[in-house]
């Protein structure tokens, strides 16, 4: 019997050899925020002897870092480079990882892991923009290997991370800081040597002279990038509810860990073998990207108001982290992709403003849901979530709606042109 083709190999294949480098960066870069975050706690309490109340303050001046970080990866794309601000960022990540090593006392530890989480969060917009505008026509394809290396970087990290700290805390911080600054020195090398390719391509992506509007003119442009933002913030805010209330609820009803842990356990094999599932989903039915986004937020609704109705066994949560991730497929990849192709060359601020929104929604939702279950329980936090993604739905209808008017409206522009020129 003749041998039928793998589906995937033959697209691993496809992709530019210069993009694996890109792909690289990402899977360095999750795994390094997978291989912290884990730890913050443990260290905060047994090696700087405070409350598990004080770590919880790390990680919110961490996530709010991350924020104003994601805001200044897409404001400084073009003012520095997406080679100056992708190795900057790197390098600078690294030394601030190794400051960990002294950082023994409250108030230096808290200062070297904010600046953590701002610089971390900083590399991914640019990354995303450099894909985006480096190689168009398959940007798409190359956003979804990028959200696929992620998930595997958090794999790595949340694994390595226990068998490091058993070790050495520094010694995490170490290896860590400095497998980052060693790998901001090899991007530094390969963005020198690349052959970037066409001029335009080479101009919006790498050159610091790119011509940009102001950073007031570019919010104004509100059609562009409000309506996925604020859909992305309630998604995130939503999905904030398995770590926040699943986890706890399950804990109430005298479950195990293992028991929460093979959620993620699902989640990751979805992603992993799921990708042929939503290949041919894009293919016939969810074509354009506007789509793609409305069917992860129908997915996300459909996940938590079956969750809301039917929560009283393990396997329907089982059911709702398979329809929460195959929503999460979708959505991943379609953002960045979406954005780079909507908003030209200033498609890195507009990734930074989209991050921040979603980072926000992150930062928010564990507190507010912490709170709910400790008063009320589980039943009003998947209430909310199913309300909350039912709007993200309604928030990405209407931007596929303004994107269709703003299409109108420039082809109308240029026919009205064309008819003068003609004249």
């Amino acid at each position: 019997m003749k041998r039928l083709p793998s589906p995937v190999l033959p697209s691993i294949r496809s992709y530019p050899r210069e993009s694996y480098v890109f792909i690289l960066a990402s899977l360095v870069n999750s795994t390094g925020s997978a291989l912290m975050w884990p730890l913050t706690t443990i260290y905060v309490h047994n090696i700087l002897h405070r409350s598990y109340g004080e770590a919880g303050l790390v990680l919110l001046f961490q996530s709010s870092a991350g924020i104003l970080g994601q805001l200044a990866g897409g404001a400084l794309f073009h003012r520095l480079g997406a080679k100056r601000l992708i190795v900057g960022s790197l390098l600078l990540t690294g030394l601030a990882l190794l400051c960990l090593i002294v950082a023994k006392s409250w108030i230096p530890y808290i200062c070297a892991m904010t600046v953590v989480g701002f610089l971390m969060s900083v590399t991914m917009p640019a990354v995303n923009a450099f894909i985006g505008f480096r190689w168009r026509e398959q940007q798409v394809r190359l956003f979804n290997v990028v959200y696929v290396a992620n998930n595997i970087g958090v794999a790595l990290g949340t694994s390595l991370a226990g068998l490091l700290a058993a070790i050495s805390f520094n010694l995490t911080f170490a290896l860590n800081g400095l497998s980052t600054i060693l790998f901001g020195g090899f991007f530094y090398v390969f963005l020198s040597r690349t052959d970037i390719g066409d001029a335009d391509a080479l101009q919006v992506s790498l050159s610091p002279h790119s011509e940009e509007l102001s950073t007031r003119k570019l919010l104004t442009q509100y059609h562009l990038y409000l309506f996925v933002a604020l859909g992305l913030m309630m998604i995130w805010f939503s999905t904030s509810a398995w770590t926040s209330s699943v986890a706890p609820y399950l804990n109430q009803k005298g479950m195990s860990l293992t028991s929460y842990s093979f959620l993620w356990t699902i989640n990751g094999l979805i992603i992993l073998v799921g990708q042929p599932v939503t290949t041919v989903l894009n293919r016939f039915i969810t074509k354009s990207l506007n789509a793609r986004l409305i069917a992860s937020g129908l997915l996300y609704a459909a996940c938590f108001t079956y969750m809301f109705a039917f929560h009283g066994s393990y396997v329907y949560f089982m059911i709702g982290m398979v329809l929460g991730t195959f929503g999460e497929m979708l959505i991943n990849p379609t953002v960045p992709a979406l954005i780079t192709r909507t908003t030209g060359s200033s498609a890195p601020f507009y990734l930074g403003v989209v991050g921040g929104f979603g980072s926000l929604g992150r930062l928010v939702g564990p507190v507010l849901f912490g709170n709910i279950f400790d008063v009320w329980g589980l039943t009003p936090i998947l209430a909310i979530t199913s309300i909350t993604t039912v709007l993200a739905t309604v928030l990405f209808m209407i931007n596929g709606a303004q994107q269709i008017r703003h299409k109108r409206a420039v082809n109308t522009v240029v026919a009205g042109a064309s008819t003068i020129d003609g004249v």
